[in-house]
């Protein structure tokens, strides 16, 4: 993957930060074909991951998108578990502590699957499991995404 998602994974990687796409860029990866204006990370909330992660947001000069002044993530920010709406040097960035109904980066870890990129190795949710997640959330917004998904997984060749 390149361009300003690429670059994020790339830094998160070389941070060694414990994390699994989501989202958008899960999907691509997978070979939907959908646009998505943001990275969506599942990161484990842990203590030294959140350091790792912290390195990696200051060099990704990571600040809250939300906000007319800048204001960067804290330590405390990441360990509380919720979703920070980042605007990094490389494009949005949102990182999660959970999605779903509360699923966290533990209960998840095992329904990813490892891809290699040019920036490393990455864990990505499971096509089925994006499904799931979507389906569990019950939103209508997601409605569309499920069908198109549900046809990637038609269309993909049976090992």
């Amino acid at each position: 993957m390149s361009g300003s998602f690429g670059h994020i994974l790339e830094v998160l990687t070389r941070h060694r930060v414990e994390f699994v796409v989501v989202g958008g860029v899960a999907a691509v990866l997978h070979g939907a074909p959908v646009t998505t204006f943001d990275l969506d990370a599942l990161i484990r909330v842990e203590s030294r991951n959140a350091d790792r992660l912290l390195a990696a947001l200051g060099e990704l000069d990571a600040r809250f998108r939300e906000h007319r002044q800048i204001l960067r993530p804290t330590r405390e920010d990441i360990l509380a578990g919720g979703h920070l709406l980042l605007l990094t040097n490389a494009g949005p960035f949102d990182v999660l502590g959970f999605i779903g109904k509360n699923s966290r980066y533990d209960d998840l870890r095992q329904q990813s699957v490892r891809l290699s990129l040019d920036s490393g190795e990455i864990d990505v949710l499971s096509l089925d499991e994006l499904i799931r997640q979507k389906r569990i959330m019950g939103r209508d917004k997601d409605a569309p995404a499920i069908r198109m998904l549900e046809e990637v997984v038609r269309r993909r060749p049976k090992s």
